[in-house]
């Protein structure tokens, strides 16, 4: 069984390893926004209306957090270039984020 949670938490470290990356490369138009986005932050979409959230990275640490990014790859994948787009309602985020801080 310790074999397998490695596993899983190495699977873990390449998906947010690789969110980061994706955050980290966005394409110019989106680069204007990287302005009002302060250190140790990144920004993500939620919701049918795609509003904007800066979050921290703390939160990347989360299981909670890390379930909406999974629901997120699951969902959109990696390759768009619409940011990372979390697939809840706004309310379920911001609720979320309120009891990570």
């Amino acid at each position: 069984m310790a074999i397998k949670k490695t596993s899983s938490k190495l699977s873990q470290t390449a998906v947010l390893k690789h969110i980061v990356k994706k955050c980290s490369s966005l394409s110019r138009k989106q680069q204007q926004h990287l302005g009002d986005v302060p250190k140790g932050h990144f920004a993500v979409y939620v919701g049918v209306n795609r509003s904007r959230y800066i979050v921290p990275v703390s939160f990347l640490s989360h299981p909670d957090f890390q379930r909406l990014l999974q629901q997120a790859e699951d969902e959109f994948g990696f390759d768009h270039n619409l940011g990372l787009t979390i697939p809840c309602e706004e309310q379920v985020f911001e609720s979320l984020t309120t009891m990570l801080r």
